[in-house]
């Protein structure tokens, strides 16, 4: 074998070496690799697992809101229809007592009912109740329903003539519009 021979099959040898000491570290790397892709995947899964419990947490959160709001807009309701009750038993209690009395005394009877309807009004202006229809007002159709007109020249246009049903508010929530006759 001549000198180039030898040399080229030495070269082909260290490569052929070199390959063999490459491939374990390559296979070296690429596992190194998978376990950084491992860590990473058991990371990624973790932090996964962490925001579904934030999630579900904060789901119970709102339901738990909005039960708990619920509820305290129930009491509150609850709370205030006991508190009108409590202002309008004096008044029950006030017609039962003239229901309840034998006597044939129609003016004594007519002066309880006026003292049950004061009472009646005191304790509505306490729930700020406000009254309205009034004769001699304007008429208004957002407080008013008109249900009959006429036609007189002693009235001015729109003036309210005859009141068959008062109304009621609250602030500026209607409860009731007034009946009312009105001048065209």
């Amino acid at each position: 074998m001549s000198k180039k021979e030898k040399e080229n099959k030495e070269k082909q040898a260290e490569s052929k070496t070199e390959e063999v000491k490459a491939e374990p570290a390559a296979e070296k790397k690429a596992k190194e690799k998978q376990d950084e892709n491992g860590e990473e995947k058991n990371s990624l899964e973790e932090e996964l697992a962490a925001v579904k419990d934030q999630l579900l947490r904060l789901t119970a959160e709102y339901a738990n809101f909005r039960k708990r709001s619920e509820k305290e807009k129930q009491d509150a309701f609850t709370f205030a229809k006991a508190q009108t009750v409590k202002e309008l038993l004096p008044a029950v209690d006030n017609l039962e007592r003239a229901i309840a009395n034998d006597k044939e005394d129609f003016d004594g009877l007519k002066k309880g009912v006026q003292m049950t309807y004061d009472s009646l009004i005191n304790i509505l202006g306490k729930l700020g109740v406000e009254i309205f229809g009034e004769t001699g007002e304007t008429f208004d159709p957002n407080l008013h329903n008109a249900v009959m007109h006429v036609e007189d020249e002693n009235f001015k246009e729109g003036e309210i003539v005859d009141v068959f049903q008062k109304g009621y508010k609250i602030n500026d929530k209607i409860i009731r519009p007034a009946m009312v006759k009105s001048a065209n």
